[in-house]
């Protein structure tokens, strides 16, 4: 894989000042990536689901329904 110069330094700066490899903050970068990406995911699914009222209200059936298991099992303190 080529990088551009200013990458790499970027990346031996970085590297450099946490002390770890070039290759554990690329691996840190992209798992931090990767997380944001699949968040901005989830919210702009959540977000299409509620512009349409039949979606929106089966989501929140659905919701409701599996509220009452959140306490399944466990007694009152």
């Amino acid at each position: 894989m080529k990088i551009s110069r200013e990458v790499q330094n970027r990346l031996r700066t970085l590297s450099q000042q946490e002390g770890n490899t070039m290759q554990a903050i690329l691996e840190k970068a992209l798992k931090l990536y990767e997380e944001r990406a699949f968040w901005e995911r989830t919210n702009r699914a959540y977000a299409a689901l509620k512009t349409n009222p039949k979606t929106s209200g089966q989501e929140l059936e659905e919701r409701q329904e599996w509220e009452v298991t959140l306490k399944d099992g466990l007694e009152e303190e």
